[in-house]
């Protein structure tokens, strides 16, 4: 039987098998340290940004790690809506998953899904806080919201349930 042709194409740059996102400030030390540990031991391997310099924009070896990995876990915690860096990778990782068809796993980390979802609770106290700083930047604001939404939508793991 013909295979059928999909409107998506994978990435023949593919570097690495799964690009972690997530904010250290909440979760270097304690879950992301464990799945980093967990994978590496299957011989998955990983991008963790733990040696990157953080500044305005993503870096182009940043985009090229999103786009390069065939998996993304996005680590949802109390202050990943605080960062506009998180939430720029989140904008690239579920750009990544349209265009050539990475998948995405959400992990809602001691945060509601719905809380993402619709920016409320702690983890919308924390979006709160960036939405003062770039008020004028209305546009930016809004394809935040819009990324988190769509990713709190897809089918992940909540640790309240584990």
């Amino acid at each position: 039987m013909a295979s059928s042709s999909s409107s998506i194409n994978m990435n023949p740059q593919i570097k690495y098998d799964v690009f972690l996102s997530f904010r250290g400030k909440d979760v270097r030390h304690n879950f992301i340290s464990h799945l980093n540990a967990a994978l590496c031991r299957k011989k998955i391997v990983t991008f963790i940004d733990d040696k990157l310099n953080r500044g305005n924009e993503i870096s182009p070896s940043l985009l090229s790690a999103i786009e390069g990995s065939k998996i993304s876990i996005v680590i949802f915690s109390k202050g990943y809506a605080s960062s506009r860096w998180c939430l720029n990778e989140l904008v690239k990782i579920l750009e990544s998953k349209n265009k050539y068809g990475q998948i995405v796993v959400p992990v809602f980390y001691l945060v509601d899904p719905s809380d993402v979802r619709n920016q409320t609770g702690t983890f919308g106290d924390s979006f709160s806080k960036l939405e003062e700083r770039f008020k004028e930047k209305i546009d930016m604001l809004q394809t935040w919201r819009i990324a988190m939404r769509e990713a709190a939508n897809l089918s992940g793991f909540d640790s309240h349930g584990i």
